[in-house]
């Protein structure tokens, strides 16, 4: 019988998405960094960005969360390589890498791709709910992917830069998967079949990211599942809809934690066209934190998965995709 205590010591885990405030000068909610390490958690991909920050806000951003990263260094290692997590999880550190989620960060501009790579960016989606200059939103008349967006990916795959579909609309989507050679990733998205929301993800995008080689990350958004609320149960449901449907290679954790709600309630009262009330959003959003990890690998080890099986689910499959295709 599993020790799952023990277990989680021993086991890499990943989750490929958690979200700080996205205020220049406002590091108040890091220290709560500490909430992965006391869930076990080896990794965190950090958003930096999204569509409707300024590509000023995301700089300022990820030189903040940097500093305060150098700056306690005790507890932190900032993410370069695959090694650089290796060496954090054998000193008990939490390993922290970021992301940007959409091409807006770019400001139009290809070469901002190694800067942000150099930064320390390791996933970036396409486009966040909304058409961009790359390609089209999931709640959005999606047209597509453009002349710029397959010129970011083809400049993403050179740096090392994986590209993610969430967020992302269906013909896009299956536009990236078509593009790019290598993984593409699902950073933070939930089966369709089991929840008809637009954030969700249909199934042939699903087995078009496994074919890719890449990983979909389940998150613990609420009205993503069904249900708003935090729900390990629910979650579970979704990585196992997943791994029935595009195996056990291909399903990880990307939970979504934000840790300021206030933040979140704010920008959607601003920007309702990004959130509308039509699909659910009028409700807040009742969100996992890091703490509700042990309760999935909990559930799933009821449900029957076997220690290999889980240690794929918590971390392994990311790290595959990052060893390869991360350039150091």
């Amino acid at each position: 019988m599993t020790d799952l205590g023990q277990f989680l010591k021993d086991t890499l885990v990943w989750d490929n998405h958690g979200c700080m405030p996205l205020r220049p000068g406002d590091t108040a909610f890091l220290p709560q960094l500490s909430r992965y390490r006391a869930a076990n958690v080896d990794v965190v991909l950090l958003n930096v960005g999204f569509d409707a920050k300024p590509m000023e806000t995301d700089i300022r951003v990820l030189a903040m969360f940097r500093r305060w990263i150098r700056d306690h260094a005790e507890d932190y290692r900032l993410i370069g390589s695959v090694a650089d997590i290796d060496r954090a999880q054998a000193e008990g550190k939490l390993a922290i890498g970021f992301n940007l989620e959409g091409f807006n960060a770019l400001g139009g501009d290809v070469n901002m791709v190694s800067l942000y790579h150099d930064l320390g960016v390791r996933w970036m989606l396409v486009a966040y709910n909304l058409n961009n200059q790359g390609g089209g939103g999931c709640q959005d008349d999606d047209e597509g992917l453009t002349d710029f967006g397959r010129e970011v990916l083809d400049e993403m795959v050179r740096v090392g830069i994986v590209p993610c579909c969430s967020h992302t609309g269906y013909r896009t989507a299956i536009e990236v998967m078509e593009h790019v050679s290598g993984p593409v990733i699902l950073s933070h998205s939930n089966p369709r079949a089991l929840h008809d929301h637009p954030r969700n993800v249909p199934d042939e995008v699903m087995k078009a990211c496994a074919a890719t080689g890449g990983v979909m990350g389940i998150n613990g958004v609420g009205i993503f599942m069904g249900r708003n609320r935090v729900d390990a149960d629910l979650i579970a449901d979704h990585i196992d809809y997943a791994v029935d449907l595009i195996g056990i290679d291909h399903v990880g954790l990307g939970i979504d934690t934000c840790f300021d709600p206030s933040e979140v309630d704010d920008l959607m009262r601003e920007r309702p066209e990004i959130w509308p009330d039509s699909v659910g959003y009028e409700d807040g959003l009742q969100i996992a934190g890091p703490e509700e990890i042990p309760n999935i690998a909990a559930k799933l080890l009821q449900r029957g998965y076997g220690e290999a099986e889980l240690a794929k689910v918590l971390g392994g499959n990311f790290r595959r995709v990052a060893a390869e295709a991360w350039k150091s």
